[in-house]
């Protein structure tokens, strides 16, 4: 009786001590939110809505990888923004990287000064036309309502490149010469990969010999509703990527009839290749980027949720796939057979992978291989890139950058994480100290499907808020 309470009082002292380790991490995680800054309001004119709606109605869509780009249509795109940006182009050098992509340089009065670099992508996704009769307005139409721009490219990307030159005019107008140089970089392709646009733009560049403190892109947003417990706004500022690879897995038999089917058949032994990686994936890992978003976050959360943020070691697992820390999987494309009574001889399937950093596109396939029957051949198919390394939080630029942010948005909270898509931000880490992934785009659980989707628009007043954060962003790089 002696032992078996005494077993008891040592199980008890266990977990009061677990109970105080638990409790003393959880006070301990305190918010990493910065102080905002009074900013003076700047005044924005409504026709900032006509040439968003404009720029929309130039149909600059990418197709697929090899489709050639609509020169008439790119070009009309181009003398529109010449005509509606006099400044822009009157105080900056143009230059065009193969024919389609824009790359402005505006020469800063300091020559010491790292310059800094500013994306968006000119093209759109097509529009299915199935889908038409569901949209408030046209795609291509531009329509602008009490609330709204409606259209193909108001969220993905138009809008933050419309409302960078729209705050260089307005500076500009003002007399502002930056100390350092900017540099904005509008790729043509970014829809296919962005080899030939931001791809070409970085490399050229690099030739220059040019070396930026940090380049931003699209790829952060400010998530509203998104995060269970959390009823702020949160701006995501993401400072990696993960890679992208699609594999294809191909089947081939001698086929038959299907009145006497072999045990292995071509689809069967396809679908269960597929079923195998589905059960097979690669384990959720936590990366430097998972980690920042997780410090920053945890500390907003609710006392029980906090817990789990503050005490990785003991519930790691639950968040990093909250988080979707992992190398995903995902069975995009499949096809074979031509009749209902012959087994195939040939069956495909593609399988589209995530890659989290600190894995590669060789490491995914020796997962394949090694998963699925090595009756099974796997080739490497489309557009293929390795994750982005991850950027610093603690340079100079994040801080700005995280500043600006939070004085822009005061109520809103600041994490730095990862994004599963990709940008064309990943050229540009041979050229920047640190690649960075954001514009305050307003984005909801309802809205996230009008990403590449049905019915894509942006508020007026969402648009604004672009606007005025880049607006402010560059002010605040010229006075630190």
């Amino acid at each position: 009786m002696k032992k078996i309470r005494a077993l008891f009082l040592a199980l008890l002292a266990l977990l009061l001590i677990l109970a105080a380790i638990v409790l003393f991490n959880t006070l301990r995680m305190s918010s990493k939110q910065v102080k905002p800054v009074a900013l003076d309001p700047i005044e924005i004119g409504d026709d900032v809505f006509l040439h968003l709606s404009e720029a929309i109605q130039h149909q600059t869509i990418s197709f697929n990888e090899d489709a050639i780009p609509d020169s008439a249509v790119f070009n009309g795109f181009h003398k529109f923004l010449a005509q509606t940006f006099p400044l822009v182009h009157e105080n900056m050098t143009l230059t065009k990287i193969n024919d389609y992509s824009l790359l402005y340089s505006w020469k800063g009065s300091d020559p010491a000064a790292k310059p800094i670099i500013l994306m968006s992508h000119q093209d759109v996704v097509p529009v299915d036309k199935p889908t038409l009769a569901m949209w408030e307005a046209g795609p291509f139409e531009g329509k602008i309502t009490e609330d709204h721009i409606i259209g193909r490219g108001t969220l993905d990307d138009k809008s933050s490149l419309m409302a960078l030159l729209e705050s260089a005019e307005m500076l500009l107008r003002e007399g502002f010469v930056p100390n350092q140089t900017i540099y904005f970089a509008f790729g043509h392709d970014e829809e296919v990969g962005g080899k030939n646009g931001a791809g070409a733009i970085a490399d050229y560049l690099e030739k220059q010999g040019v070396r930026a403190a940090f380049t931003l892109d699209e790829g952060g947003m400010i998530a509203e509703g998104m995060v269970p417990g959390i009823d702020k706004p949160i701006s995501m500022i993401n400072v990696a990527e993960k890679g992208f690879a699609s594999f294809r897995l191909i089947v081939e038999t001698k086929g038959g009839h299907s009145s006497a089917p072999l045990r292995e058949n071509t689809i069967g032994m396809l679908a269960q290749a597929i079923v195998d990686l589905e059960n097979n994936q690669l384990p959720y890992r936590l990366v430097d980027a998972v980690r920042y978003q997780i410090e920053y976050l945890g500390p907003e959360m609710p006392f029980a949720q906090k817990i789990a943020f503050a005490n990785l070691w003991l519930l790691k697992g639950p968040i990093l796939k909250a988080l979707n820390s992992h190398t995903t999987t995902a069975p995009t494309i499949i096809g074979g057979g031509v009749k209902n009574n012959v087994i195939p001889t040939v069956a495909e399937a593609t399988i589209n992978f995530r890659i989290l950093p600190g894995e590669s596109i060789e490491s995914v396939q020796a997962h394949i291989e090694s998963t699925i029957s090595d009756k099974i051949r796997v080739e490497q198919v489309g557009f293929l890139t390795n994750p982005s390394p991850s950027s610093s939080i603690d340079s100079d630029s994040y801080k700005l950058l995280e500043s600006t942010v939070r004085s822009v948005f005061p109520e809103s909270v600041v994490v730095p994480g990862l994004i599963g898509g990709g940008t064309d931000g990943r050229y540009f880490y041979g050229i920047s100290d640190d690649v960075y992934r954001y514009y305050p785009i307003r984005i909801s659980p309802e809205g996230m499907t009008r990403f590449h989707g049905i019915d894509e628009k942006i508020s007026k007043h969402n648009y604004l808020e672009i606007i005025h954060f880049t607006y402010q962003l560059m002010k605040n790089f010229n006075e630190r």
